[in-house]
């Protein structure tokens, strides 16, 4: 059933568990998403990146969204949000296609910046009643960022700023950096656990999202969420379940396979597996 982001997160705060955030491009990807949560009976959140809505519509996402929740999530609670906003008409296009949390990512910005413009998206969210997940740190990606030397303490969340940024924006969530990375960027030997322990204590109301951690392990993400983690970013490994079923299919029987549903069928229970194996992690089953 359809659910504020925001309420599931706190609810997974409040209970010392994570739910993850999957990123949705396409009806089979949202259906095994949906699908997922639904089996296992378990709160999720569908999200969508301003390239999924160029891709698909504005409309046409929408639709596939509020009708997958609709038609398949039985009693699983499930939210709409929009992933790395980073402007405003990023947010009024998202929330006009149905969400209702948004994600506006300023952190490539200076701190001064990244305040003022989450601010003027905090203000105009919250008039639509429509929650705001900021960032702050950069998480890096492969392509924008050198792989070589990195220089984390410079891209890490400052706990400080991370208190100063809630108190002056009124946020409603915090997508934090302690050592994450986006993709196949290397990340950080080890993350920071200190530091996301300082953060907790700083802003214990907040609830805090872990972006880059696709390919993190069970220990890994256990410990994340004992330090205050209550959500998790994933869209790697959703790309990585489709692209190897579908390559899968399409090289092993690429002459008896000329239906299109045949093989999105297969793409969509791969997708729905892999959702299935993490929501199980975040909620520590």
């Amino acid at each position: 059933m359809k659910t504020k982001t925001i309420n599931i997160l706190k609810k997974a705060m409040e209970g010392g568990y994570a739910v993850g955030a999957f990123n949705t491009s396409n009806m089979e990807v949202t259906q095994g998403i949906v699908r997922a949560a639904a089996k296992l009976s378990r709160p999720c959140v569908v999200q969508a990146s301003i390239s999924s809505l160029d891709y698909d519509g504005d409309k046409m996402l929408k639709y596939i969204v509020l009708e997958a929740i609709e038609s398949d999530s039985q009693n699983a609670e499930i939210g709409f949000h929009l992933d790395h906003g980073k402007a405003l008409n990023d947010i009024t296009r998202a929330i006009d296609a149905g969400v209702d949390s948004v994600m506006i990512d300023a952190s490539r910005l200076d701190f001064k910046e990244n305040v003022t413009l989450t601010r003027e998206i905090v203000e105009y969210a919250h008039s639509k009643d429509v929650a705001v997940q900021a960032e702050l740190g950069k998480v890096p990606y492969l392509g924008r960022e050198e792989m070589g030397e990195v220089n984390w303490d410079e891209l890490m969340t400052n706990p400080e700023e991370a208190e100063l940024l809630v108190k002056e924006t009124g946020i409603d969530a915090l997508a934090v950096g302690i050592g994450n990375a986006h993709g196949f960027f290397r990340e950080r030997f080890e993350p920071d656990w200190e530091r996301l322990d300082k953060i907790k204590n700083l802003i214990p109301n907040t609830p805090l999202i872990m972006h880059g951690a696709s390919d993190w392990d069970k220990d890994k993400v256990l410990k994340a969420i004992k330090g205050g983690i209550c959500c998790f970013n994933i869209d790697t490994d959703l790309r990585i379940a489709f692209s190897t079923a579908l390559c899968g299919v399409i090289n092993k029987d690429r002459c008896d396979y000329n239906d299109p549903r045949k093989i999105m069928t297969v793409v969509r229970d791969a997708v729905q597996k892999k959702v299935e194996e993490k929501i199980k992690m975040f909620a520590m089953m």
